[in-house]
């Protein structure tokens, strides 16, 4: 029986939280095939960032694991990069020397300098940022930023792009232009993409499935959407495609209806006062992983 290229199984993790367990994720299994893109959505909570940090290597799973090629992800490394919401790039580097940081750290020994140089600024070429290698980081925008973020994790030649929310704080238009971007690359080099987003038109847009996940705690994978999509996708021709709008009601079906998230009910008028209720809500991400600061949009 032939393996996926990544296998996800039977994870699930648990946190200590002031002296308590904490079960963040139970049973999530999903398996990807090489070239594939798929998106994780579900609302603030539900362990998306969680699931990609596992796969990173930078959490261990309390039960299950991660195979990768059928070898066992344990810790982080080059086969697996990051691209993060916050761009991270180093602010006293060039543009030219961040993408150099990390080349040099895996191809130091395979390449010579002049190889070196001239693949990274190939991966430049191909997020259209050849043309400030030389600016830092705080005289470029935003998308420019995360630009070079992406240039620099292609730049290793990972096996798994991971991406937690790579778009979330950048304006309507320079998202959009990035998908476009990404997507271009994507079918010019076949990359396994994961990626977490908060936006149902971007995950139908961009994915070939769709993993909605349940909601916390002890979350797990509740249905996944196949997007049965002619590539390359045109947002504009999709706009008004009945199967574009169906699978979008899909996944709005999912997150509003199936998993919606219900406020405590309001005390009776003629009930006596009550003492008040510690909040279990963390507003400010999933609750088991930092960096997840936007609640559910759907775009």
């Amino acid at each position: 029986m032939n393996k996926r290229y990544l296998d996800i199984t039977d994870v699930g993790i648990e946190f200590d939280t002031n002296g308590k367990k904490f079960r963040a994720l139970q049973k999530v299994n999903l398996q990807l095939d090489k070239g594939e893109f798929v998106s994780l959505i579900g609302h603030s909570g539900c362990g998306k960032s969680t699931v990609l940090n596992i796969v990173a290597g930078l959490y261990q799973a309390t039960e299950g694991g991660v195979c990768l090629e059928g070898k066992e992800v344990s810790d982080p490394g080059p086969d697996r990069a990051v691209v993060f919401q916050n761009h991270s790039l180093m602010p006293w580097l060039s543009v030219y020397d961040n993408v150099a940081l990390a080349v040099d750290q895996v191809f130091r020994k395979t390449m010579s300098k002049a190889e070196r140089r001239e693949w990274i600024e190939h991966n430049l070429r191909l997020v259209n940022m050849d043309h400030a290698v030389d600016k830092l980081p705080g005289e470029i925008s935003g998308g420019m930023k995360q630009r070079v973020g992406i240039a620099r994790c292609l730049a290793m030649q990972p096996k798994v792009l991971l991406m937690d929310e790579p778009f979330g704080a950048l304006d309507a238009l320079t998202r959009a232009q990035l998908q476009d971007s990404l997507m271009t690359i994507q079918a010019e080099l076949g990359n396994t993409v994961i990626m977490i987003t908060h936006d149902v038109d971007e995950a139908v847009l961009l994915s070939d499935r769709i993993v909605m996940m349940t909601n916390g705690p002890a979350a797990t994978i509740g249905e996944v959407l196949p997007v049965e999509l002619d590539r390359p996708r045109d947002r504009l021709a999709l706009a008004e495609d009945q199967a574009f709008v169906h699978l979008r009601q899909q996944v709005l079906e999912f997150l509003y209806a199936k998993q919606a998230v219900r406020k405590p009910a309001e005390p009776a008028a003629v009930s006596p006062p009550q003492p008040p209720r510690l909040a279990a809500v963390q507003r400010s991400g999933d609750s088991d992983s930092p960096g997840d600061s936007n609640d559910f949009e759907a775009a």
